[in-house]
């Protein structure tokens, strides 16, 4: 009944790129499809995307993981702070593409309508 929109962004808040996946799809599950083909030089993250993994990913990728740690860790894993601030960018984007009310409300039935739409107001940015 719900539909969730994974995102990755550059460093200035613009979409790279996109998936759609039902609301009870969990956000950590989409990172190795949305960082293929992809060269960045830090992945911003929060919580949520802490795990083994996607660390493990990241350094793969010849990258550098700003993600903090979950309360859940028994050890905390150090980050950069001052980077970590910019992820307000990825959040302004999903502020600016939810103020559309077809984004908000999601109006369009199917997945492709809804992937179009998005891609639409993606690019007035």
């Amino acid at each position: 009944m719900s539909t969730k929109i994974h995102a990755l962004t550059d460093g200035l808040g613009r979409c790279i790129d996109f998936t759609l996946t039902e609301g009870q799809i969990h956000e950590s599950t989409q990172t190795e499809l949305l960082l293929k083909g992809k060269t960045p030089k830090n992945v911003l993250g929060d919580k949520a995307y802490d795990s083994n993994a996607i660390r493990n990913l990241v350094d793969n990728m010849g990258a550098k993981a700003v993600i903090p740690s979950r309360s859940c860790r028994k050890e905390d894993i150090e980050y950069d702070k001052h980077t970590y601030k910019e992820r307000h960018l990825v959040e302004n984007f999903f502020q600016f593409i939810k103020r559309y009310r077809r984004i908000g409300t999601r109006y369009e039935k199917t997945a492709r309508n809804y992937s179009g739409m998005i891609t639409l107001t993606v690019s007035l940015r």
